[in-house]
């Protein structure tokens, strides 16, 4: 099951008396280095591919893994059992268009794109090929670090000599896993987390409720956090979620 949650982005108006509008922020995506081996903190950022036109919508989807079971005896199924949660996917669409200028960007623009879904020159020659780790960079949503899953593009418009001169391009996006297990300060045992990014309308007790299926451990994730008001919460703030070993002791 998923729920999707879409957040509509515009311009702010400036009011009557108080002056011009605020500045427009451009969006961009930044393109990370990925770490050795797929883990830990990525690298330095090597390249950007900025929005000619600010998105109108960003689309987040979450969904968990659940196991169901036949019931003995009967043909029904049992009770859904939670198998953890599955990475956060947003989906955006990019505009370019070079109508002004009639020449090759955004034939660039979208190469640039279609680059974000293979393995990166520095990481070709190692034992583990990743793509580059992606950063939308917009307002509020600075925190979601993931890897591009898929990109179509659909070219509308052409020169007289087939070059296209504007595009729409669908991308998809979904969130890296975790940082790796680090040191717990206490116990000199490695603890594992996760990363949850919060969509709107969201609290923590829906938080915990989707991590160990008990909506009463949110205060885990609220020690975690250092979050000293559970119902304020922004949408798109990367939540670390301890794994169920680290509340339970290892039991």
């Amino acid at each position: 099951m998923t729920s999707p949650v879409a957040f509509t982005a515009s311009a702010p108006a400036g009011a009557p008396g108080q002056g011009p509008p605020p500045s427009l922020e451009r969006a961009y995506l930044e393109l990370l280095h990925p770490p050795s081996g797929g883990l830990g903190k990525p690298g330095t950022g090597y390249d950007t591919i900025a929005f000619q036109f600010n998105p109108n919508e960003l689309s987040f989807t979450k969904a968990a893994r659940w196991r169901r079971s036949l019931q003995r005896n009967t043909r029904k199924s049992g009770v859904p059992q939670f198998q953890g949660p599955d990475p956060c996917k947003l989906t955006l669409e990019m505009f370019f268009d070079a109508t002004d200028t009639m020449d090759d960007k955004v034939a660039k623009a979208v190469e640039k794109l279609f680059t974000c879904v293979v393995p990166t020159d520095k990481t070709l020659a190692s034992a583990q090929s990743c793509p580059p780790w992606v950063v939308l960079r917009w307002g509020l949503l600075n925190g979601f670090t993931a890897f591009v899953s898929e990109v179509t593009a659909r070219f509308t418009l052409f020169t007289p000599g087939g070059l296209p001169i504007r595009a729409v391009c669908s991308v998809t996006m979904e969130e890296i896993a975790g940082p790796p297990p680090r040191q717990n300060p206490t116990s000199g045992a490695p603890g594992t987390f996760g990363v949850h990014v919060v969509v709107a309308g969201e609290t923590l007790a829906a938080v915990a409720h989707r991590a160990y299926g008990d909506p009463g451990l949110w205060r885990a994730v609220a020690e975690a956090n250092g979050i000293d008001d559970p119902m304020r919460l922004r949408p798109g703030t990367r939540l670390l979620v301890p794994a169920m070993e680290e509340l339970t002791g290892g039991r």
